[in-house]
């Protein structure tokens, strides 16, 4: 609460309507089958007045249907999205990684001929 008389900083949230508590929220519509969408018969109409004739079994059925297409396209997108980022991320690591083996393999060589040298005056 500010009893400074100050406003509070912008990015500080603030009350601005209150809010009632309402009974209970109302209860959903149950889920309808295909064979009982199949024998709905919805009124014929046009525009945005269809969706308000439509029986509310049909529209959860719609509305489920139109989800279920949603996920699907979604599903396909983000993993399309989700290997492009890979294949970018795997494009700048190529380099990176390329100068490590060659420092691996580099000491690697290095260090065997030093001990093979090392061998060969022992036995001269």
């Amino acid at each position: 609460m500010n009893t400074t008389g100050r406003p509070p900083p912008r990015f500080v949230p603030t009350l601005t309507e209150v809010v009632h508590d309402s009974p209970l929220p109302p209860a959903r519509p149950p889920l309808v089958t295909t064979a009982q969408v199949a024998t709905a018969k919805p009124a014929p109409a046009e525009g945005v007045a269809a969706s308000r004739t439509l029986p509310p079994e049909f529209e959860e059925y719609v509305v489920h249907r139109v989800m279920q297409r949603v996920d699907l396209a979604l599903e396909q997108r983000l993993r399309e999205a989700i290997a492009q980022v890979m294949v970018e991320q795997t494009r700048s690591l190529i380099p990176r990684l390329r100068e490590e083996v060659e420092s691996v393999v580099r000491q690697s060589v290095y260090e065997a001929v030093a001990q093979e040298l090392a061998a060969e005056r022992e036995i001269l």
